[in-house]
């Protein structure tokens, strides 16, 4: 996707939420005309990166439909995340 022509329809389909959508159009709609290629530049980052971490899901994906282990070098931070939820439930969430 990144020789795609960027335009501000293409960014928002490939933000996929429409809540980031509505962001981005409130941001383009009320940046002052010097910062408008800041905003779109931005946001363009934002929806590359989003396409991208869901091309890698779609690959990781793949390999767990057909039973194997991703490629690559895998942390388990499923202790950590769940000390780090068990934290927050008990303190509550601020």
């Amino acid at each position: 996707m990144s020789e795609q022509t960027w335009t501000i329809e293409t960014i928002c389909d490939a933000l996929g939420a429409p809540q980031l959508a509505t962001r981005f159009l409130g941001e383009i709609n009320r940046a002052p005309a010097h910062e408008l290629l800041n905003v779109f530049a931005k946001w363009q980052g934002i929806a590359a990166r989003t396409l991208e971490a869901v091309a890698r899901g779609r690959e990781l994906a793949e390999y767990d439909a057909r039973g194997e282990q991703p490629p690559g070098e895998w942390i388990d931070a499923t202790d950590r995340i769940h000390a780090e939820a068990e934290r927050i439930r008990t303190r509550g969430a601020a």
